[in-house]
C-alpha cells in the first residue's frame, strides 16, 4: 500500500501497487512480512503532519515476518527466523548522541516506513542490528503492537520516572497505553486512566485501572507521574493539575497540537517536569521484549487485510480501534 501524496485519511491516500522485491545488501536481511501494526505515527505521516523525506513511500514500522534472504556478512539471523522490525531503522553510531548512548536522538537516524519503505507490503529489508528475535509465546498478530506501541510506550514510562508502587496517570488509551499499563501494573503501580471513548474505558477497567474518567475530571488522589498518549496539547495542563510536587509528565507522541499557556505558579512550580519522548533505543526494545515474555503482556488487536489499510487508518483516527490495529499482509 503506497503513499504518493499526503491527504486526509478519509480520502484514502494509500493505493495498492506492485513494486519490485527489495534485495538485501551487505549486513541486511529481507523480511517476508506476515503482519504489520498500524500506528498513530502512520496517520501523522499520511496526513502530512510530519515532513515527508521520501515519496512515494510504503508505511509501516511494527513489522513481524520471517527472514527469506540475507546479504553478505549477516550473522545474527538465518532463513526462516521470525523477526520484528520497529520504528528505528538505523542510527549512525558516531554522532555525539550515539556516542553517549542516546541513539534515539541520532543526528542521522532513519525510521522505518518514513525514510525507507516499511511493512505495509509483502517484503522489506533492514540492517540486522535493528531487527529483533521475538518471544515465542506471541502470535504474529499479538507481537506486532510490541514493536512501537510497546517499545516507545515503555520508554515513555521510564522517562516519567514512576517508581514501583507509585500512582501513574495515563491520558488516552489506545495501542500503546494498553501495553504500558500492563508493565506498570507488573511494577505494582496504581493506575488512573483518562479517556473519552467508552470502549477504551471498559478496557482500562478490565486491565486493572483503579479509576477511569475524562481528562477534565478530578481523580480521587494526585499522581506521582503521568504519561500522555494522545496528541492533544491541552492534556498537558490536565496532567499537571493532578500531578504531585516533583512529578513528571512524559509526552509519548511524535507530534502534538499546541500546548496552551501554562500557569507557572499553579501548575509548573514545585519542580514539576514536562518532557517529550523521542523514538527509542535498541536497549529499550530488548528490555520491553524481555518484559513482554516475563509478565506476560497480552495485547488486544483488531485485524484488517492489507487492502483495507486506509480503513484501518480511519478507524484509528476516529478512536474506533480497541487495542491495536494490525494489517494481515500474507
Amino acid at each position: 500500500m503506497l503513499l504518493e501524496k499526503a491527504k486526509a485519511a478519509e480520502e484514502n491516500p494509500l493505493r495498492m501497487a506492485d513494486l519490485p522485491a527489495p534485495t538485501p545488501g551487505t549486513g541486511e536481511i529481507r523480511v517476508h512480512v506476515s503482519v504489520c501494526g498500524v500506528c498513530r505515527t502512520d496517520l501523522h505521516i499520511v496526513e502530512g503532519e510530519l515532513p515527508l523525506p521520501k515519496l512515494p513511500v510504503v508505511l509501516g514500522h511494527q513489522i513481524v515476518g520471517a527472514v527469506d534472504a540475507a546479504g553478505p556478512g549477516v550473522t545474527l539471523f538465518k532463513a526462516g527466523d521470525r523477526v520484528g522490525v520497529p520504528w528505528v531503522y538505523s542510527t549512525c553510531g558516531v554522532c555525539a548522541y550515539c556516542r553517549k548512548g542516546a541513539e534515539n536522538l541520532c543526528e542521522r537516524g532513519q525510521f522505518t516506513g518514513y525514510h525507507v519503505d516499511g511493512g505495509y507490503a509483502e517484503a522489506m529489508v533492514v540492517r540486522e542490528p535493528f531487527a529483533y528475535h521475538l518471544p515465542a509465546g506471541f502470535s504474529d498478530l499479538d507481537a506486532a503492537p510490541l514493536l512501537c506501541a510497546g517499545i516507545v510506550g515503555y520508554r515513555a514510562l521510564k522517562l516519567s520516572q514512576v517508581k514501583p508502587g507509585e500512582r501513574l496517570a495515563m491520558y488516552g488509551f489506545g495501542a500503546s497505553a494498553h501495553v504500558v499499563m500492563q508493565v506498570a501494573r507488573y511494577w505494582g503501580c496504581e493506575i488512573f486512566v483518562f479517556t473519552r471513548t467508552e470502549a477504551h474505558r471498559q478496557m482500562a477497567w478490565e486491565l486493572g485501572a483503579a479509576w477511569v474518567g475524562g481528562a477534565e475530571e478530578r481523580p480521587p488522589a494526585q499522581s506521582d507521574a503521568a504519561v500522555i498518549f494522545a496528541p492533544a496539547g491541552r492534556l498537558v495542563l490536565d496532567a499537571l493539575r493532578v500531578l504531585r510536587k516533583g512529578g513528571t509528565v512524559a509526552i509519548a507522541d511524535i507530534t502534538m497540537s499546541p500546548i496552551p499557556e501554562i500557569n507557572y505558579d499553579q501548575l509548573l512550580y514545585h519542580e514539576r517536569i514536562v518532557r517529550s519522548v523521542a523514538n527509542s533505543t535498541r536497549e529499550d526494545a530488548r528490555e520491553l521484549l524481555r518484559l513482554a515474555a516475563e509478565i506476560p503482556i497480552r495485547t488486544e488487536v483488531q485485524e484488517f487485510p492489507l487492502a483495507e489499510a486506509n480503513h484501518a487508518l480511519q478507524a484509528l483516527k476516529h478512536s474506533r480501534v480497541r487495542g491495536a490495529a494490525v494489517l494481515r499482509i500474507a
